[in-house]
Protein backbone atom coordinates (compact mmCIF):
# COMPACT_ATOMS: atom_id res chain seq x y z
CA UNK A 1 0.00 0.00 0.00
CA UNK A 2 0.80 3.63 -0.77
CA UNK A 3 0.18 6.69 0.89
CA UNK A 4 1.35 10.18 1.63
CA UNK A 5 1.84 12.04 4.22
CA UNK A 6 0.52 15.17 4.85
CA UNK A 7 1.35 16.83 7.98
CA UNK A 8 0.03 19.60 9.74
CA UNK A 9 1.14 22.65 7.40
CA UNK A 10 -0.61 25.61 6.27
CA UNK A 11 -3.06 25.79 2.87
CA UNK A 12 -0.85 24.48 0.19
CA UNK A 13 0.52 26.64 -2.10
CA UNK A 14 1.38 27.21 -5.56
CA UNK A 15 5.16 27.19 -4.54
CA UNK A 16 4.07 23.60 -2.54
CA UNK A 17 3.15 22.01 -5.92
CA UNK A 18 6.84 22.23 -7.03
CA UNK A 19 8.26 20.50 -3.68
CA UNK A 20 10.28 17.76 -4.13
CA UNK A 21 8.70 14.35 -3.89
CA UNK A 22 10.09 11.87 -0.97
CA UNK A 23 9.33 8.25 -1.42
CA UNK A 24 9.98 6.26 2.09
CA UNK A 25 10.19 2.37 1.65
CA UNK A 26 10.32 0.53 4.90
CA UNK A 27 8.61 -2.81 6.57
CA UNK A 28 8.36 -0.82 10.50
CA UNK A 29 5.59 1.15 10.10
CA UNK A 30 6.59 2.87 13.59
CA UNK A 31 9.72 4.12 11.81
CA UNK A 32 7.86 5.26 8.59
CA UNK A 33 5.35 7.08 10.07
CA UNK A 34 8.17 9.21 12.51
CA UNK A 35 10.92 9.58 9.15
CA UNK A 36 8.39 10.88 7.25
CA UNK A 37 7.00 13.22 9.85
CA UNK A 38 10.34 14.48 10.57
CA UNK A 39 11.05 15.07 6.68
CA UNK A 40 7.27 16.61 5.76
CA UNK A 41 7.78 20.25 5.25
CA UNK A 42 7.46 23.09 2.88
CA UNK A 43 10.34 21.76 1.05
CA UNK A 44 9.33 18.02 0.48
CA UNK A 45 6.44 16.00 -0.29
CA UNK A 46 6.55 12.92 1.37
CA UNK A 47 5.01 9.17 0.64
CA UNK A 48 5.37 5.99 2.06
CA UNK A 49 5.43 2.30 0.98
CA UNK A 50 6.09 -0.61 3.15
CA UNK A 51 6.53 -3.53 0.13
CA UNK A 52 9.24 -4.16 -2.28
CA UNK A 53 5.84 -4.13 -4.80
CA UNK A 54 4.35 -1.12 -3.50
CA UNK A 55 7.54 0.64 -3.95
CA UNK A 56 7.72 -0.12 -7.24
CA UNK A 57 4.09 0.43 -7.99
CA UNK A 58 4.57 4.16 -6.49
CA UNK A 59 7.17 4.77 -8.43
CA UNK A 60 5.82 3.80 -11.96
CA UNK A 61 2.99 6.62 -10.57
CA UNK A 62 4.58 9.26 -8.79
CA UNK A 63 8.23 9.21 -10.39
CA UNK A 64 9.96 10.78 -6.97
CA UNK A 65 12.60 12.47 -7.01
CA UNK A 66 14.17 10.68 -4.00
CA UNK A 67 13.59 7.32 -2.76
CA UNK A 68 15.19 6.29 0.87
CA UNK A 69 15.04 2.47 0.37
CA UNK A 70 15.58 -0.08 3.07
CA UNK A 71 17.77 -3.22 2.15
CA UNK A 72 15.52 -5.78 4.12
CA UNK A 73 11.30 -5.61 2.63
CA UNK A 74 9.24 -8.61 3.64
CA UNK A 75 8.52 -9.59 -0.19
CA UNK A 76 11.37 -8.17 -2.23
CA UNK A 77 14.79 -7.90 -1.57
CA UNK A 78 15.87 -3.83 -0.94
CA UNK A 79 18.48 -4.57 -3.80
CA UNK A 80 16.47 -5.85 -6.34
CA UNK A 81 14.21 -2.65 -5.86
CA UNK A 82 16.70 -0.75 -6.61
CA UNK A 83 17.60 -2.24 -9.33
CA UNK A 84 13.88 -2.24 -10.52
CA UNK A 85 14.11 1.46 -10.18
CA UNK A 86 17.16 1.85 -12.30
CA UNK A 87 16.14 0.30 -15.11
CA UNK A 88 12.56 2.06 -15.11
CA UNK A 89 14.62 5.37 -14.50
CA UNK A 90 17.16 4.58 -17.33
CA UNK A 91 15.99 6.88 -19.98
CA UNK A 92 15.96 9.76 -17.73
CA UNK A 93 17.76 8.77 -14.96
CA UNK A 94 16.67 11.77 -12.32
CA UNK A 95 15.57 9.95 -9.41
CA UNK A 96 18.10 9.32 -6.57
CA UNK A 97 18.08 6.75 -4.30
CA UNK A 98 19.41 6.52 -0.80
CA UNK A 99 19.35 2.85 0.63
CA UNK A 100 19.09 2.10 4.81
CA UNK A 101 19.70 -0.53 6.66
CA UNK A 102 20.43 -1.80 10.20
CA UNK A 103 22.78 -4.37 9.36
CA UNK A 104 25.72 -1.80 8.14
CA UNK A 105 28.89 -3.23 6.35
CA UNK A 106 31.34 -2.47 3.64
CA UNK A 107 30.33 -5.25 1.26
CA UNK A 108 26.31 -3.96 1.50
CA UNK A 109 27.18 -0.30 0.48
CA UNK A 110 29.73 -1.04 -1.75
CA UNK A 111 26.95 -2.89 -3.67
CA UNK A 112 24.36 -0.88 -3.46
CA UNK A 113 26.60 2.30 -5.31
CA UNK A 114 27.49 -0.47 -8.00
CA UNK A 115 23.82 -0.86 -8.03
CA UNK A 116 23.20 2.78 -8.73
CA UNK A 117 22.43 4.17 -5.42
CA UNK A 118 23.36 7.78 -4.33
CA UNK A 119 24.44 7.32 -0.71
CA UNK A 120 24.04 4.14 1.66
CA UNK A 121 23.41 5.03 5.51
CA UNK A 122 23.15 2.88 8.88
CA UNK A 123 20.22 2.82 10.97
CA UNK A 124 19.84 4.15 13.39
CA UNK A 125 20.92 7.77 11.53
CA UNK A 126 20.81 11.68 12.83
CA UNK A 127 18.02 12.97 10.94
CA UNK A 128 19.33 16.32 10.44
CA UNK A 129 22.59 14.26 8.79
CA UNK A 130 20.02 12.58 6.37
CA UNK A 131 18.52 15.87 5.67
CA UNK A 132 21.79 17.44 4.36
CA UNK A 133 22.29 14.00 2.30
CA UNK A 134 18.96 14.40 0.56
CA UNK A 135 19.76 18.33 0.21
CA UNK A 136 23.04 17.47 -1.28
CA UNK A 137 21.67 14.82 -3.44
CA UNK A 138 18.85 17.04 -5.03
CA UNK A 139 21.31 19.78 -5.51
CA UNK A 140 23.42 17.79 -7.85
CA UNK A 141 19.95 15.95 -9.49
CA UNK A 142 19.61 19.64 -10.45
CA UNK A 143 22.54 20.30 -12.02
CA UNK A 144 22.88 17.10 -13.46
CA UNK A 145 19.54 17.96 -14.99
CA UNK A 146 20.91 20.97 -16.10
CA UNK A 147 23.56 19.70 -18.04
CA UNK A 148 21.50 16.76 -19.59
CA UNK A 149 19.31 19.75 -20.90
CA UNK A 150 22.51 21.28 -22.22
CA UNK A 151 24.15 18.52 -23.67
CA UNK A 152 20.36 17.22 -25.43
CA UNK A 153 20.03 20.73 -26.94
CA UNK A 154 24.03 20.89 -28.10
CA UNK A 155 23.16 17.30 -29.90
CA UNK A 156 20.16 18.87 -31.47
CA UNK A 157 22.35 22.10 -32.46
CA UNK A 158 25.25 20.39 -33.54
CA UNK A 159 23.25 17.49 -35.45
CA UNK A 160 25.00 16.23 -38.94
CA UNK A 161 21.69 17.43 -40.65
CA UNK A 162 21.45 21.18 -39.72
CA UNK A 163 25.34 21.83 -41.44
CA UNK A 164 23.65 24.18 -44.30
CA UNK A 165 25.41 23.30 -47.79
CA UNK A 166 24.92 22.49 -51.20
CA UNK A 167 28.46 21.83 -51.76
CA UNK A 168 29.86 18.58 -53.13
CA UNK A 169 32.78 19.03 -51.56
CA UNK A 170 31.50 19.65 -48.27
CA UNK A 171 29.39 16.79 -48.24
CA UNK A 172 32.39 14.85 -48.83
CA UNK A 173 33.41 16.39 -45.73
CA UNK A 174 30.00 15.73 -43.71
CA UNK A 175 30.11 12.12 -45.04
CA UNK A 176 33.47 11.98 -43.78
CA UNK A 177 32.83 13.23 -40.13
CA UNK A 178 29.66 11.22 -39.61
CA UNK A 179 31.84 8.07 -40.33
CA UNK A 180 34.51 8.89 -37.94
CA UNK A 181 32.17 10.00 -35.49
CA UNK A 182 31.19 6.77 -34.80
CA UNK A 183 35.04 6.08 -33.96
CA UNK A 184 35.65 7.27 -30.09
CA UNK A 185 39.08 6.81 -30.24
CA UNK A 186 40.32 7.91 -33.79
CA UNK A 187 42.24 11.32 -33.64
CA UNK A 188 40.99 13.77 -36.10
CA UNK A 189 42.68 16.57 -37.65
CA UNK A 190 40.68 19.43 -39.21
CA UNK A 191 42.27 21.92 -41.84
CA UNK A 192 41.06 24.97 -43.11
CA UNK A 193 41.18 28.65 -43.23
CA UNK A 194 39.86 30.77 -40.28
CA UNK A 195 36.37 31.01 -40.19
CA UNK A 196 35.58 27.99 -42.29
CA UNK A 197 33.97 26.18 -39.49
CA UNK A 198 36.49 24.12 -37.81
CA UNK A 199 35.14 24.33 -34.53
CA UNK A 200 31.31 23.30 -35.59
CA UNK A 201 32.90 20.31 -37.67
CA UNK A 202 34.73 19.67 -34.23
CA UNK A 203 31.24 19.88 -32.13
CA UNK A 204 29.35 17.68 -34.81
CA UNK A 205 32.12 14.87 -34.58
CA UNK A 206 31.85 14.85 -30.78
CA UNK A 207 28.06 15.22 -30.17
CA UNK A 208 27.21 12.42 -32.57
CA UNK A 209 29.66 10.18 -30.85
CA UNK A 210 29.70 7.78 -28.22
CA UNK A 211 31.07 10.05 -26.31
CA UNK A 212 28.58 12.98 -26.34
CA UNK A 213 27.47 12.52 -22.51
CA UNK A 214 31.22 13.42 -21.49
CA UNK A 215 32.42 16.63 -21.89
CA UNK A 216 33.99 18.41 -25.10
CA UNK A 217 36.56 20.92 -23.79
CA UNK A 218 37.50 23.76 -26.55
CA UNK A 219 41.20 25.10 -26.01
CA UNK A 220 42.45 27.82 -28.29
CA UNK A 221 46.10 27.30 -28.43
CA UNK A 222 47.25 30.21 -29.92
CA UNK A 223 45.58 32.54 -27.12
CA UNK A 224 47.69 30.74 -24.47
CA UNK A 225 51.36 32.19 -23.46
CA UNK A 226 54.13 29.88 -24.15
CA UNK A 227 54.58 30.00 -19.74
CA UNK A 228 51.03 28.42 -19.26
CA UNK A 229 50.05 26.47 -21.99
CA UNK A 230 51.68 23.43 -20.42
CA UNK A 231 50.10 24.02 -16.96
CA UNK A 232 46.42 24.65 -18.80
CA UNK A 233 46.76 21.22 -20.77
CA UNK A 234 47.72 19.43 -18.37
CA UNK A 235 47.55 20.64 -14.46
CA UNK A 236 49.91 21.50 -12.01
CA UNK A 237 50.69 20.15 -8.57
CA UNK A 238 51.15 22.79 -5.72
CA UNK A 239 54.34 24.85 -5.42
CA UNK A 240 54.99 23.92 -9.19
CA UNK A 241 55.58 27.33 -9.67
CA UNK A 242 55.08 30.93 -7.87
CA UNK A 243 51.23 30.92 -7.71
CA UNK A 244 50.75 27.70 -7.43
CA UNK A 245 49.05 27.39 -4.20
CA UNK A 246 46.78 24.37 -4.87
CA UNK A 247 47.04 21.79 -7.39
CA UNK A 248 45.00 22.22 -10.41
CA UNK A 249 43.80 20.01 -13.03
CA UNK A 250 44.34 20.43 -16.72
CA UNK A 251 41.99 20.72 -19.88
CA UNK A 252 43.12 17.07 -20.13
CA UNK A 253 41.91 15.68 -16.92
CA UNK A 254 38.87 17.54 -17.19
CA UNK A 255 37.95 16.15 -20.75
CA UNK A 256 38.72 12.26 -19.39
CA UNK A 257 36.09 9.56 -21.25
CA UNK A 258 35.03 12.79 -23.70
CA UNK A 259 37.00 14.82 -26.15
CA UNK A 260 39.09 17.62 -26.13
CA UNK A 261 39.39 20.13 -29.25
CA UNK A 262 42.76 21.99 -29.86
CA UNK A 263 42.12 24.60 -32.28
CA UNK A 264 44.81 26.49 -33.68
CA UNK A 265 47.62 23.66 -32.57
CA UNK A 266 49.88 24.66 -35.31
CA UNK A 267 50.83 27.30 -32.76
CA UNK A 268 52.14 24.96 -29.17
CA UNK A 269 56.05 24.89 -29.22
CA UNK A 270 57.90 22.41 -29.59
CA UNK A 271 58.49 21.36 -25.72
CA UNK A 272 54.71 21.23 -25.45
CA UNK A 273 54.25 18.99 -28.92
CA UNK A 274 56.60 16.22 -27.15
CA UNK A 275 54.58 16.13 -24.10
CA UNK A 276 51.54 16.20 -25.67
CA UNK A 277 52.72 13.11 -28.29
CA UNK A 278 53.80 11.34 -24.96
CA UNK A 279 50.26 11.90 -24.02
CA UNK A 280 48.94 10.62 -27.60
CA UNK A 281 51.34 7.64 -27.26
CA UNK A 282 51.30 6.28 -23.78
CA UNK A 283 46.94 7.89 -22.90
CA UNK A 284 48.96 9.30 -19.46
CA UNK A 285 50.92 12.90 -18.80
CA UNK A 286 52.45 14.17 -15.60
CA UNK A 287 51.56 17.65 -14.20
CA UNK A 288 54.18 20.37 -14.29
CA UNK A 289 56.10 19.90 -10.95
CA UNK A 290 54.43 16.04 -10.34
CA UNK A 291 55.91 12.86 -10.62
CA UNK A 292 53.02 10.93 -10.64
CA UNK A 293 51.71 9.24 -14.31
CA UNK A 294 48.00 10.54 -14.71
CA UNK A 295 46.28 8.07 -17.43
CA UNK A 296 43.14 9.58 -19.07
CA UNK A 297 40.81 8.36 -22.10
CA UNK A 298 40.54 11.45 -24.14
CA UNK A 299 40.18 11.34 -27.78
CA UNK A 300 41.29 14.65 -29.59
CA UNK A 301 39.99 16.45 -32.42
CA UNK A 302 42.93 19.22 -33.79
CA UNK A 303 42.53 22.15 -36.22
CA UNK A 304 44.75 24.35 -37.54
CA UNK A 305 44.67 26.74 -40.61
CA UNK A 306 48.21 26.29 -41.30
CA UNK A 307 50.18 23.90 -43.83
CA UNK A 308 51.33 21.18 -40.84
CA UNK A 309 53.39 19.10 -43.66
CA UNK A 310 55.38 22.38 -44.57
CA UNK A 311 55.61 23.30 -40.43
CA UNK A 312 56.91 20.17 -40.50
CA UNK A 313 59.32 20.55 -43.28
CA UNK A 314 60.65 23.66 -41.72
CA UNK A 315 61.29 21.84 -38.08
CA UNK A 316 58.38 24.12 -36.61
CA UNK A 317 56.09 21.15 -36.20
CA UNK A 318 57.18 17.53 -35.04
CA UNK A 319 56.46 15.20 -37.56
CA UNK A 320 55.52 12.18 -35.52
CA UNK A 321 53.52 14.55 -34.14
CA UNK A 322 52.08 15.22 -37.34
CA UNK A 323 51.22 11.79 -37.40
CA UNK A 324 49.63 10.84 -34.81
CA UNK A 325 47.20 13.53 -34.54
CA UNK A 326 46.57 12.90 -38.63
CA UNK A 327 45.00 9.47 -38.11
CA UNK A 328 41.89 11.03 -40.04
CA UNK A 329 42.08 14.47 -41.93
CA UNK A 330 39.10 16.90 -42.77
CA UNK A 331 40.23 19.53 -44.99
CA UNK A 332 37.52 22.27 -45.50
CA UNK A 333 36.48 24.04 -48.55
CA UNK A 334 36.86 28.38 -48.67
CA UNK A 335 33.51 29.89 -48.74
CA UNK A 336 34.95 31.73 -52.04
CA UNK A 337 34.74 27.64 -53.29
CA UNK A 338 31.50 27.31 -52.13
CA UNK A 339 29.39 30.11 -53.92
CA UNK A 340 26.29 28.12 -54.05
CA UNK A 341 25.81 27.86 -50.16
CA UNK A 342 26.09 32.07 -49.80
CA UNK A 343 22.45 32.83 -50.86
CA UNK A 344 21.80 29.73 -48.26
CA UNK A 345 23.69 31.02 -45.41
CA UNK A 346 22.34 34.14 -46.10
CA UNK A 347 19.48 33.51 -45.92
CA UNK A 348 19.62 31.74 -42.79
CA UNK A 349 21.55 34.40 -40.79
CA UNK A 350 19.15 37.13 -41.77
CA UNK A 351 16.61 34.47 -40.08
CA UNK A 352 18.77 34.40 -37.10
CA UNK A 353 19.38 37.99 -36.58
CA UNK A 354 16.25 38.91 -37.58
CA UNK A 355 15.03 37.01 -34.35
CA UNK A 356 17.65 38.51 -31.70
CA UNK A 357 17.59 41.71 -32.94
CA UNK A 358 13.45 41.62 -33.04
CA UNK A 359 13.90 43.14 -36.80
CA UNK A 360 11.54 42.16 -39.38
CA UNK A 361 13.66 41.46 -41.94
CA UNK A 362 12.84 38.76 -44.55
CA UNK A 363 15.31 38.70 -47.11
CA UNK A 364 17.90 40.90 -49.34
CA UNK A 365 17.56 42.42 -52.77
CA UNK A 366 18.86 41.16 -56.04
CA UNK A 367 21.84 43.77 -56.35
CA UNK A 368 22.89 42.45 -52.75
CA UNK A 369 22.81 38.38 -53.50
CA UNK A 370 25.15 39.70 -56.17
CA UNK A 371 27.66 41.43 -54.58
CA UNK A 372 27.96 38.77 -51.59
CA UNK A 373 28.27 36.56 -53.75
CA UNK A 374 30.82 38.17 -56.03
CA UNK A 375 33.01 39.28 -53.12
CA UNK A 376 35.88 36.86 -52.23
CA UNK A 377 34.76 36.58 -48.35
CA UNK A 378 38.70 36.37 -47.27
CA UNK A 379 37.36 35.83 -43.45
CA UNK A 380 34.76 32.73 -44.73
CA UNK A 381 31.82 32.25 -42.92
CA UNK A 382 32.48 34.21 -39.91
CA UNK A 383 32.91 36.98 -41.77
CA UNK A 384 29.44 36.79 -43.98
CA UNK A 385 27.97 35.87 -40.10
CA UNK A 386 29.03 39.50 -39.18
CA UNK A 387 28.17 41.22 -42.68
CA UNK A 388 24.68 39.98 -42.10
CA UNK A 389 24.75 40.95 -38.87
CA UNK A 390 25.33 44.39 -38.96
CA UNK A 391 23.02 44.81 -42.34
CA UNK A 392 20.00 43.11 -40.29
CA UNK A 393 20.73 45.42 -37.10
CA UNK A 394 21.46 48.58 -39.97
CA UNK A 395 18.28 47.70 -42.16
CA UNK A 396 14.86 49.79 -41.37
CA UNK A 397 13.32 48.07 -44.01
CA UNK A 398 12.12 44.40 -44.47
CA UNK A 399 14.22 43.93 -47.36
CA UNK A 400 18.40 44.57 -47.10
CA UNK A 401 19.73 46.80 -50.16
CA UNK A 402 23.25 47.49 -50.75
CA UNK A 403 23.41 50.47 -48.48
CA UNK A 404 23.50 48.54 -45.38
CA UNK A 405 26.30 46.30 -46.45
CA UNK A 406 29.63 47.34 -44.79
CA UNK A 407 31.48 45.17 -47.70
CA UNK A 408 30.02 47.79 -50.56
CA UNK A 409 31.92 50.47 -48.87
CA UNK A 410 35.42 47.82 -49.10
CA UNK A 411 34.91 47.13 -52.68
CA UNK A 412 33.86 50.60 -53.89
CA UNK A 413 37.25 52.10 -52.38
CA UNK A 414 39.21 48.73 -54.11
CA UNK A 415 37.68 49.39 -57.30
CA UNK A 416 38.86 53.48 -56.86
CA UNK A 417 42.35 52.53 -55.87
CA UNK A 418 42.70 49.97 -58.99
CA UNK A 419 41.06 53.02 -61.66
CA UNK A 420 43.69 55.56 -59.81
CA UNK A 421 46.58 52.46 -60.54
CA UNK A 422 46.28 53.41 -64.27
CA UNK A 423 47.47 56.71 -63.92
CA UNK A 424 50.08 56.68 -61.49
CA UNK A 425 50.72 59.66 -60.96
CA UNK A 426 47.63 60.43 -59.11
CA UNK A 427 48.98 57.70 -56.68
CA UNK A 428 50.99 58.45 -53.88
CA UNK A 429 53.61 55.27 -53.00
CA UNK A 430 52.40 55.64 -49.29
CA UNK A 431 48.70 55.16 -50.27
CA UNK A 432 49.86 52.00 -52.64
CA UNK A 433 51.60 50.37 -49.75
CA UNK A 434 48.68 51.52 -47.13
CA UNK A 435 46.22 50.01 -49.66
CA UNK A 436 47.88 47.01 -49.98
CA UNK A 437 48.31 46.60 -46.54
CA UNK A 438 44.98 47.21 -45.64
CA UNK A 439 43.72 44.29 -48.38
CA UNK A 440 46.07 42.04 -46.67
CA UNK A 441 44.87 42.49 -43.52
CA UNK A 442 41.28 41.85 -44.52
CA UNK A 443 42.13 38.82 -45.93
CA UNK A 444 43.64 37.74 -42.71
CA UNK A 445 40.49 38.01 -40.66
CA UNK A 446 41.93 41.32 -39.52
CA UNK A 447 44.52 40.01 -37.34
CA UNK A 448 47.48 42.27 -37.57
CA UNK A 449 50.33 39.74 -36.23
CA UNK A 450 49.00 37.49 -39.13
CA UNK A 451 48.80 40.32 -41.25
CA UNK A 452 52.22 41.35 -40.32
CA UNK A 453 54.01 37.71 -40.80
CA UNK A 454 52.58 37.75 -44.10
CA UNK A 455 54.17 41.02 -45.36
CA UNK A 456 57.11 40.17 -43.70
CA UNK A 457 57.52 42.98 -41.19
CA UNK A 458 56.79 44.09 -37.63
CA UNK A 459 53.36 44.51 -36.33
CA UNK A 460 54.50 48.08 -34.97
CA UNK A 461 55.63 49.15 -38.54
CA UNK A 462 52.01 47.60 -39.71
CA UNK A 463 50.34 49.77 -37.29
CA UNK A 464 52.09 52.71 -38.89
CA UNK A 465 51.19 51.84 -41.83
CA UNK A 466 47.95 51.67 -41.16
CA UNK A 467 47.87 55.15 -39.58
Amino acid sequence: MLWEIIGSQKKISKRRSMRAKILIVDDEELFLDSLGEALSNNEYKIFKASRGKDAIDGFKKLKPDVVILDVRLPDIDGMKVLQKIKELDADENTTIVIMMTAFSGIKGAVEAIKLGAYDYVAKPFDIEELKIIISRCLESRNIMAEVNQIRAANKQKYNFNNIITNNQSMHKVIGIAKRVSGKSTANVLILGESGTGKELIANAIHYNSPRSDRRLITVNCSSLAPGVIESELFGHEKGAFTGAVKPKKGFFEEADKGTIFLDEIGEIDQKIQAKLLRCIENRTFQRVGGTEDIEVDVRIIAATNKDLLHEVKNEKFREDLYYRLNVVSISLPPLRQRKEDISLLVDYYIREFSCILNKNVTGCTKDVYQILVNYEWPGNIRELRNVIERAVLLCDASIIDSSDLSIELSNNKERSFISKLNDLEEVKLDDIVRMYSENILKRCGQNRSKAACVLGISRPRLNRILK
